[in-house]
């Protein structure tokens, strides 16, 4: 069975009205944001239910002929919707936005909208340490350990954006010199070229050296001192990489 987590008020009233209907003959449709869990909560609500998605309008089309339940993800993509028979059926549907609004309130008589993860600070926690125990495994990190308040996690794009803010923040703290030395590598031997590239690749050194003296030490004098230069000379860098 799909597994399905939630503490947000808002989905919670979704998965309720879901369970009043869940016997009825009716069809529903959750809206919201790409990446934000429809197709999970609809496949956790309706487990022995055929799923079809919207791209394929034959496949949909055949699927509603052969199943009186029936969920379609994607809704929005179904090049003919107001073709479709939902008469004496359960369908669930999820779509990414509302099309025609007219021909959603006359085929379904319940349509919920869905938060992004954004209004739901909660279920982004969770998901986020569901995440961080993927990355772990999938990375082989298991012998070490990370604060998942230490993560910038990127929201933008819901669970797509946070999936990759994890990988990345855990990539970047469990690589060693070598991983460094090879990921500057590799990535010299891609874009190194023009006629000044010394000094326009002094800043993919000097920049994070930097910042992370001045977080680690909070002092410039104290890091001049450790970096073995003249104050001025880090004020001038510091200036020269637009470092707040």
């Amino acid at each position: 069975m799909e597994q399905f987590f939630t503490n947000s008020e808002p989905v919670q009233n979704i998965i309720k009205g879901f369970n009043l209907t869940k016997t009825l003959f009716v069809s529903s449709i959750i809206i919201g944001e790409p990446n934000i869990g429809k197709k999970s909560l609809a496949r956790y609500m309706f487990p022995n239910a055929p799923l079809v998605s919207g791209a394929n309008q034959e496949e949909v089309e055949r699927a509603l002929q052969e199943s009186d339940e029936l969920i379609i993800t994607d809704f929005e993509k179904l090049s003919n919707q107001e073709s479709l028979d939902l008469d004496n059926k359960r369908i669930i549907a999820t779509a990414n936005y509302v099309g025609n609004k007219q021909t959603i309130d006359n085929l379904f008589a319940f349509i919920y909208t869905m938060p992004s993860l954004k209004e739901r600070p909660e279920d982004t926690v969770y998901i986020r340490n569901l995440f961080i125990k993927e990355a772990r495994s999938n990375l082989m990190l298991e012998d070490k350990t990370f604060a998942g308040d230490d993560i910038q996690l990127n929201l933008s794009d819901n669970s797509k954006t946070l999936r990759r803010s994890v990988y990345h923040h855990l990539m970047n703290h469990s690589m060693d010199e070598s991983n460094i030395e090879q990921a500057i590598y590799h990535y010299l031997l891609n874009h190194l070229d023009g006629n000044n590239a010394y000094k326009d690749y002094l800043g993919l050194y000097e920049k994070p050296l930097i910042e992370a003296g001045l977080k680690k030490y909070g002092s410039q004098l104290q890091l001049s001192q450790v970096l073995g230069i003249n104050r001025n000379t880090l004020r001038k860098k510091i200036h020269e990489h637009h470092i707040d």
